[in-house]
């Protein structure tokens, strides 16, 4: 993929969980590194032109389970885990380092945590700083892009569910077996990082995805002002879309149903309590899944999510379909495959 004479792009990446992570992994091998540098000249840059200028990662910070959650709660800090897997992402050596922030302990008082949680505690400590924690940390890891958790507050999800029960927290959202009606966050006036606004106003190219529905997209949308950056971005935006539905989240959704259900709550979260339509392209898989995998998924309710394209279209989206599937032990989006089709929306005219 060559791009046109001088062409790099300032892209902004939205999400969490293990999507936001994996989408990072695709888009980090073409960000150059040092300013001012022209496409394919970056040494840092081995094998793809370098078409990123500039990358950043809005990560959602409303996490209270495992080490993230203990951590929250023992000492009033912001999850640390998606970020931790965001800095891990984008590390320029993801061997000795990223092997380091990634260890879990096994055993003791410290079991369950992983090192890299604990050292962003440690540097929200002294710096009183979550989001400043994070930049540190990232220039140890000497990260090939900024990443900004979505707000600074300590913010935490309520649900509205189909029995008309309201639930607070994550956890007890994600483990809940009703389905999720409408998310919510608490306090609802928790402020974005500037940083952010200043990221996606900027931005050439704005995705979303892939990631749980309402704890992984939904969620950073609600932050007020992030939804309205998008919207009045003239970025390409991109949505890029689950492989396969999810339990609490999305079971029996297809993909125009996953737009519509994101339209709603980035319209709830804006000044004109109209929904909206914040992205441009919808990146969705029409491959097949092979049997063995679809049975694995199956237990548990899950299913390849409907490509319903014209239904796609008719929301103002321009579905780009192909062959995103990565299959191993666990179904993942192809991420080189995926940033590759995503830059190339970018650049287009």
């Amino acid at each position: 993929m060559q791009p046109p004479p001088h062409k790099q792009l300032r892209v902004v990446a939205i999400g969490g969980g293990t999507g936001l992570s994996t989408l990072l992994r695709g888009l980090k091998r073409f960000v150059a590194v040092a300013a001012g540098t022209t496409p394919a000249a970056d040494p840092a840059c081995k094998d793809t032109p370098c078409l990123i200028r500039d990358l950043a990662a809005i990560v959602t910070v409303t996490d209270d389970g495992g080490s993230s959650g203990r951590l929250r709660e023992d000492l009033n800090m912001l999850p640390p885990g998606d970020v931790r897997n965001c800095m891990v992402a984008l590390s320029e050596d993801e061997h000795l380092l990223s092997r380091l922030f990634q260890y879990r302990f096994a055993s003791g008082d410290l079991e369950g945590h992983s090192f890299g949680n604990l050292f962003v505690a440690a540097l929200s400590g002294i710096t009183g700083d979550f989001a400043q924690a994070v930049a540190l940390s990232s220039q140890v890891l000497a990260t090939r892009g900024r990443i900004y958790p979505a707000t600074n507050a300590n913010a935490t999800l309520a649900a509205m569910m189909d029995d008309g029960t309201l639930v607070r927290g994550e956890t007890n959202i994600t483990a809940s077996r009703r389905s999720i009606v409408e998310l919510m966050m608490e306090p609802a006036n928790a402020p974005p990082l500037p940083e952010t606004i200043e990221a996606i106003a900027s931005a050439d190219l704005i995705t979303l995805g892939p990631g749980s529905l309402y704890t992984s997209l939904i969620t950073n949308l609600l932050v007020p002002g992030i939804a309205d950056a998008i919207a009045a971005s003239s970025a390409k935006r991109v949505y890029i879309c689950n492989l396969m539905t999810q339990a609490n989240e999305s079971l029996g959704l297809s993909a125009s149903q996953h737009i519509e259900k994101i339209f709603a709550h980035a319209g709830a979260a804006g000044v004109s309590g109209d929904k909206r339509r914040i992205f441009d392209y919808a990146l969705i898989n029409t491959a097949p899944i092979r049997l063995a995998m679809l049975a694995q998924y199956a237990h548990q309710g899950q299913l390849p999510i409907t490509p319903d394209l014209d239904h796609v279209r008719a929301l103002g989206v321009t579905p780009v379909t192909g062959n995103f599937v990565h299959e191993g032990n666990v179904l993942r989006h192809s991420y080189d495959l995926v940033a590759e089709t995503v830059l190339q929306l970018g650049l287009a005219p």
